[in-house]
């Protein structure tokens, strides 16, 4: 088969915590760590194989590690409202001691959690302290650290204040010899162990590339990485986007194809100098995301077709970004206090997405995906093939239509060799197949295989229910097998005994893990409440900037023009052809 991508991991789908609220995300400390964030990893590995986690972002720029006994009421962090900057997410600066990576290697041991850490790079002349955090990491991490990022959006040193007004790609550069030449120096164990550039948004990743970016810092470069958001809501200079009319910029593969098109060229040169190359922090929205659009079943089926997608354009790893307290597009957020039991933290829609991408790509490390551009490339209907050893697997169906009467529902039939592939018919006789389904896009009610993880404040990280595998007998005669893909919803279908077994937990391995402390309360109620100056400085949609917008989910603005409609024309069946080289699927036209 032509077009598959590189070799995956079902690990492809990782995420990226904010440095700011690791001691709320990850744990108080190395022995006082936080459960459910724990089997939200466990979930990910038990399907694919290890789970990858950067911690960092905008607050990595200007923090330092400090003693132990510097940071109050035994916790791996400290921080204060940053002076100068102009961050948009009122970022603040952080202390924090070596028992934050103990932390970290000790998660990473329990679910088998592999490490990106950010350096601080705020003064590259004088960076004694980011020296150190490297040798530390190093020693405390050892096989569990993936890289240094070195360096965090510096297109936006400028206009943020990091730098002076007119910085520029090669005053950049020259910063990051300076750093490296400190590294060099500083006896680390393995000098090819830095990430970057991480440009988001004012440079042109390949106009760096064309400086001698990649060439000149080969030998220090163990990844190429960039982040990027599709859109923001961080109302700068009163730039408001109105999420009833920005719902529809989630919907449909177009959208993703089109963002992903912006790197292909990038991807192709990053490969020709042998680097992976890493979507370091990304989601929906930057400064927060959008209610009603991050927290629906919307941003689910776009970050799974993200996933597919950038991996399919050969990117190694793409991370969904952990913000603050009061962030709507969260993978999972901790309550805003202790909790006396370990339930009270709430599951974001995204999170799904990583469930069935660890499950779509397993633990072989050997998944390559292809992009089947279905009907001529159907913004409604795409669809993914993965293949393992020049076989196909697994496939992915995509019905992106919000209609849940089933006039939009659609079959699509899978062949394995035979019809016009000029190979012999290897069609299965019957295949297993998990569904990742809401009521609506707009439906905040996701449940991937029949299982949830729980509402607002109900989650404890472990999926809750029975798991429904669906077994569809295959036509032995016609040597196709009709898979039914309701509207809206994504079916992940497995083609062999051992693809599903690949992809499922293994029942000799932890999967979930006790709470290890709980709080007082009343007797079968939460008690919740939030340090104020805690939200003021966390990371997230910030302080000034709390005005919610008009929520598009289901219930609120029933005819908001945002929300994909149901096809002028009923779907007719979808004919997938497959080869142990070629898959082909025809389905009928869809209008939205």
């Amino acid at each position: 088969m032509s077009g598959l991508s590189i070799k995956q991991s079902g690990a492809f789908l990782g995420f990226s915590i904010e440095l700011s609220v690791v001691q709320q995300t990850l744990g108080k400390n190395s022995t006082h760590l936080q459960v459910p964030f724990l089997n939200y990893m466990a979930n990910i590995r038990a399907r694919g194989g290890s789970v990858s986690i950067r911690v960092g972002g905008n607050s990595q720029d200007q923090a330092y590690l400090v003693s132990s006994d510097s940071i109050p009421n035994y916790g791996v962090i400290s921080k204060q409202k940053q002076a100068g900057a102009t961050t948009p997410t009122e970022t603040p600066d952080v202390i924090f001691s070596s028992d934050l990576l103990t932390m970290m290697k000790n998660i990473g041991d329990l679910v088998d959690a592999n490490f990106y850490f950010g350096l601080n790079f705020f003064n590259p002349d004088n960076e004694t302290n980011a020296v150190l955090v490297a040798q530390t990491a190093e020693k405390i991490l050892g096989n569990r650290l993936l890289g240094f990022q070195l360096g965090n959006e510096p297109d936006l040193y400028g206009p943020h204040g990091r730098r002076n007004s007119s910085y520029s790609m090669q005053n950049y550069m020259n910063d990051y010899q300076t750093m490296i030449n400190d590294l060099n120096g500083a006896s680390l164990a393995n000098n090819q162990i830095l990430i970057g550039p991480s440009t988001c948004c004012n440079w042109n990743e390949t106009d760096l590339f064309n400086l001698g970016y990649l060439t000149t810092y080969a030998a220090n470069l163990k990844m190429v990485a960039i982040q990027r958001y599709p859109s923001d809501n961080c109302k700068i200079n009163g730039n408001v986007h109105d999420p009833q009319q920005t719902f529809s910029s989630y919907i449909g593969h177009n959208v993703i194809t089109s963002l992903a098109a912006q790197y292909i060229t990038s991807s192709q040169m990053v490969q020709a100098a042998g680097k992976p190359f890493v979507l370091m922090e990304t989601n929906t929205a930057s400064c927060g995301g959008f209610p009603g659009i991050s927290d629906s079943f919307a941003a689910t089926m776009w970050g799974a077709d993200l996933g597919l997608q950038f991996a399919f354009i050969n990117f190694s790893q793409v991370l969904l970004h952990v913000g603050g307290q009061d962030t709507y597009y969260n993978p999972f957020t901790p309550p805003p206090t202790n909790l006396s039991e370990s339930f009270g933290w709430t599951t974001g829609a995204i999170y799904y997405s990583t469930l069935l991408v660890a499950e779509a790509f397993g633990k072989t490390g050997n998944a390559q995906i292809v992009d089947l551009a279905l009907n001529g490339g159907n913004d409604n209907t795409p669809g993914y093939a993965i293949y393992e050893n020049g076989n196909p697997v697994r496939v992915v169906l995509f019905n992106y239509i919000d209609d849940s009467t089933g006039a939009n529902d659609y079959t699509a039939n899978i062949a394995i060799g035979g019809q016009q592939t000029g190979q012999a018919s290897t069609t299965p006789t019957s295949v297993q197949v998990r569904y990742m389904r809401a009521p609506s896009l707009g439906s905040h009610n996701v449940t991937w295989a029949g299982q949830s993880l729980g509402g607002e404040l109900g989650s404890d990280g472990r999926l809750q229910g029975t798991q429904e595998t669906v077994t569809i007998q295959c036509d032995t005669t016609a040597q196709t097998c009709a898979i039914p893909v309701k509207a809206p919803s994504i079916a992940l279908v497995f083609l062999t005994d051992s693809s599903i077994t690949e992809s499922s937990p293994d029942s000799t391995v932890t999967q979930t893990f006790p709470t290890s402390a709980v709080t007082n309360r009343a007797a079968n109620k939460i008690s919740v409440s939030v340090d104020p100056s805690v939200l003021a400085t966390s990371n997230g949609r910030g302080a000034a900037q709390n005005g919610l917008l008009g929520s598009t989910s289901e219930g609120s603005l029933n005819s908001a023009p945002a929300r994909m409609q149901a096809g002028a024309a009923a779907i007719s069946a979808t004919f997938v052809a497959l080869s142990a080289a070629f898959f082909l699927f025809s389905t009928g036209v869809f209008a939205r």
